[in-house]
């Protein structure tokens, strides 16, 4: 399984990111993935001039890394438990996520994604959301393979 997981972000190394880079290093026996972080100076000026521009860089950007299977995080769409979520990666082969800028996405691009969904009804950083993002997937990857991490 290869996963990738595209956010409009900066690197940075910080005690979240190494939250995450510690998921990743914990599901390798199971699967690929890739945190790939993503900013740009046409990202940075369309954030600068207005919501509406921020929301069409993302879609650009993020549009030339489309694949077969596609999953937008996006607060308003519906939230689901661990193992709805863990159905959603099992059996397929790739799966890109998307995690948008400060703004979300356009409605055109919520509909190029096969799935959308949210993650939390509260308000959460971009930061904190990829932390709980890269959880979720180890979680899945360990449902689907029967290790005790879920129940633990």
């Amino acid at each position: 399984m290869n996963l990738k997981i595209y956010s409009i972000s900066k690197k940075d190394n910080d005690e979240y990111e190494n939250i995450v880079n510690n998921f990743i290093k914990m599901s390798k026996r199971w699967a690929t993935i890739e945190n790939i972080n993503i900013m740009n100076k046409y990202i940075i000026k369309a954030q600068n001039s207005s919501e509406i521009e921020s929301k069409r860089s993302y879609k650009k950007e993020f549009d030339k890394y489309l694949g077969s299977y596609n999953i937008v995080l996006d607060p308003s769409s519906k939230e689901m438990n661990s193992e709805e979520f863990s159905y959603l990666l099992k059996d397929r082969m790739h799966i890109n996520f998307f995690i948008g800028g400060a703004y979300g996405f356009e409605s055109s691009f919520l509909n190029s994604c096969q799935k959308s969904i949210g993650l939390s009804q509260l308000t959460l950083s971009h930061k904190v959301a990829k932390v709980v993002l890269f959880e979720q997937i180890y979680r899945a990857l360990s449902l689907i393979n029967n290790h005790p991490y879920h129940k633990l």
